[in-house]
């Protein structure tokens, strides 16, 4: 599996050769993020998710197969972003 982001969405390439393009406001942390920290991610166990350590964030390819939208609370998105704003 390989991932690339572009200014604006998510492209993973799959091993079975299909490709899917995620937009990047369904993950406000990895649309908030430098291009340096989206560029540093790993695959978790056999690829069953895509995790972010900068960003503590981690997708399911499940989830993304069905088109299921990050789950994270506003509140939640809103105290990362500013813990990370005053950083």
């Amino acid at each position: 599996m390989d991932s690339a982001m572009g200014t604006d969405r998510l492209i993973i390439d799959l091993p079975d050769g299909c490709t899917l393009t995620i937009p990047l406001d369904w993950y406000p942390r990895l649309q908030h993020a430098t291009e340096e920290e989206r560029q540093n991610w790993q695959l978790l166990g056999d690829g069953y998710a895509i995790h972010w350590p900068d960003l503590d964030e981690h997708i399911g390819v499940e989830g993304l197969l069905a088109g299921r939208r990050g789950g994270e609370s506003d509140k939640s998105f809103q105290h990362w972003l500013a813990g990370r704003n005053s950083s």
